[in-house]
């Protein structure tokens, strides 16, 4: 009997895959926007409502629901940027990542944000997906990993430590915060056990 595996992905085949997928994610959120935006907002309500047990779907629902365009084009670029560089390492993973942030984000938000407030947005997606990206090279210990996570960190930190602070009554802060700890924690979680020497027998 004889078995054969499937041909490893090469770079660009990576790459590719990485940016169609995070284009037509992107693509996605506009049209749900656009859709919003037709309806006179009517999906504006499908957000996180704190406490509510009756509208749980918005844990859901929230990062892919956006208060105007103005909300979505502030989260398009990084999420594309941030998005791309976690998913070269694997579609698959990628996605688990960016569930397992985006529920995180979800749950906490829905037990922590102010009464009578409903949240919406990408944002706790994008700063969880920061958090990957940084800290993942150091996790795995990577250079180029790291070397990306500290250009990342040099571009993007400071929007995103003034993102946590709780300064604009009119941004989620908790949420960013939340995001950026889950994606941290998801970095450490899915870091790549060292690799073993294999043992012939």
């Amino acid at each position: 009997m004889s078995t054969s595996t499937e041909p490893a992905w090469s770079r660009t085949d990576r790459a590719k895959a990485a940016a169609q997928l995070m284009l037509g994610w992107v693509a996605l959120l506009w049209a749900i926007e656009a859709v919003d935006y037709a309806t006179g907002h009517s999906l504006d309500q499908y957000g996180i409502r704190p406490r509510d047990t009756e509208h749980l779907v918005g844990i859901v629902a929230c990062p892919f629901l956006h208060f105007g365009f103005d909300h979505v084009a502030s989260n398009s670029i990084p999420l594309l940027v941030f998005g791309f560089i976690a998913a070269l390492s694997g579609i698959r993973r990628f996605l688990a990542v960016s569930g397992l942030i985006m529920l995180a984000d979800g749950i906490g938000s829905w037990l922590v944000a102010p009464p009578n407030t409903i949240g919406a947005g990408a944002s706790g997606l994008v700063f969880g997906l920061f958090g990957y990206v940084v800290v993942r090279g150091f996790v795995e210990r990577k250079p180029l990993n790291v070397a990306v996570g500290l250009v990342v960190a040099g571009v993007w930190g400071g929007t995103i430590f003034t993102g946590i602070l709780p300064t604009d009554s009119g941004i989620a802060w908790y949420a960013h915060l939340i995001g950026l700890a889950a994606g941290v924690a998801t970095a450490v979680y899915y870091r790549r056990p060292a690799p073993r020497q294999a043992l012939a027998a």
